[in-house]
C-alpha cells in the first residue's frame, strides 16, 4: 500500500485579479520504505506540494492520501493529530522552540502526543555514553 497518494491535485492561489495555478492535476504515490527527492525551480510549486502532501494545506481539486486515509474529510483537529503521529517535519527556516536545545525540540511532538519517548534520546545516549546536552 502506498504511504502517500495523489491523486488529480490541483492548487492555485489568487494572484493581482487572476489566479496562479501551482499544480496542475498531479499524481504521486510512494510506497513505503520508499525514498523521494522533490527538485525543481523556483516557483515550480515544490512546497505547494509538499504543504499538501504534510496536510498543512488543502487542494483545490482532487485527493490526498496519508496511509489509505483521505485527507479531504478531515477536521483541522484531526489534521492535527494526523501529522503529529504519521509526519514528521524538517522545516527550511527550522522554527525551532528558542529555549529548548536541539534534542527536546525533536523530542516535543512526541511529548505532546503523551509519548514516554521524550525520555529515550536521553536514556540511549547516556547508555552510549554521547552526551545528552
Amino acid at each position: 500500500m502506498d504511504v502517500i497518494s495523489l491523486a488529480a491535485v490541483s492548487k492555485s492561489y489568487p494572484s493581482a485579479g487572476a489566479r496562479l495555478h501551482v499544480l496542475r492535476a498531479v499524481d504521486l504515490d510512494i510506497a513505503a520504505g520508499e525514498f523521494s527527492v522533490v527538485a525543481g525551480p523556483s516557483g515550480s510549486g515544490k512546497s505547494t506540494l509538499l504543504n499538501l502532501i504534510g496536510a498543512l494545506d488543502r487542494p483545490d481539486a482532487g485527493t490526498v492520501r496519508i496511509d489509505g486515509g483521505d485527507l479531504a474529510g478531515c477536521s483541522d483537529r484531526e489534521l492535527a493529530r494526523m501529522r503529529n503521529r504519521k509526519i514528521g517535519f524538517v522545516f527550511q527556516f527550522f522554527h525551532l522552540i528558542p529555549v529548548l536545545t536541539a534534542v527536546e525540540n525533536v523530542a516535543w511532538p512526541l511529548a505532546l502526543a503523551g509519548a514516554s519517548a521524550w525520555r529515550a534520546p536521553r536514556t540511549c545516549w547516556a547508555r552510549s555514553g554521547w552526551p545528552a546536552t
